[in-house]
């Protein structure tokens, strides 16, 4: 099949929840766990570290700075990372897709606190051709430039790129280059989608 499948990492192949780092972390900070939450989650900071522009000791020390967080970087890594469980559904519909020859990727809004985390905790992460990751390239989704970094990598185009991800606005940008895509609302139907589009019975 010369078709690709491209997977975003968060709320596809993995759920995560930043409220389970700050229930962590709180005992050891000056904020309220509600201020803490809405910090991590909102403040321009995670941004600036999901595209690169802060490193991941620069992340931690302004963390700690802002939260008053006192544990030192490994224990920081260690708790920022295992806030994730994987859908076990999508990563079996991976193992298929290669079963069946096809090239899959991730292409994530991530950091690399959580990919050093994912994988080394989930040996599924391994399992892809490549991984177009905005840390790495510098900018996010729905920027256009990752985008292009993701028909650099796979070698493909338009029709021959199927895609999903769980943010409509991510999806829309993915759909005007003429990819196909899938909007993920649940694993199942998910599922059925890449089934209805030949997927998963050897259509070419």
């Amino acid at each position: 099949m010369n078709k690709v499948v491209v997977f975003d990492l968060g709320k596809v192949l993995v759920d995560f929840d930043y409220g389970i780092l700050a229930r962590k972390i709180a005992a050891r900070c000056k904020m309220a766990l509600e201020e803490l939450a809405f910090f991590i989650t909102h403040e321009p900071l995670l941004y600036h570290y999901e595209t690169g522009l802060v490193t991941t000791e620069q992340f931690y020390k302004q963390i700690c700075a802002a939260t008053g967080y006192c544990g030192d970087l490994e224990e920081f890594g260690l708790l920022f990372g295992d806030i994730f469980t994987p859908i076990e559904p999508m990563i079996g519909l991976n193992k298929t897709l290669r079963q069946r020859g096809v090239r899959t990727y991730i292409f994530s809004n991530t950091n690399e606190l959580a990919v050093r985390f994912i994988r080394r905790a989930f040996p599924f992460f391994n399992e892809f051709e490549d991984y177009i990751l905005s840390y790495e390239q510098g900018a996010m989704k729905p920027d256009a430039r990752i985008y292009d970094a993701v028909e650099k990598r796979t070698g493909r185009r338009g029709a021959d790129i199927l895609y999903i991800d769980d943010r409509p606005e991510n999806i829309a940008v993915g759909a005007a280059r003429g990819w196909q895509v899938i909007l993920q609302r649940t694993p199942e139907r998910t599922l059925a989608a890449v089934e209805k589009l030949g997927f998963l019975n050897g259509e070419k």
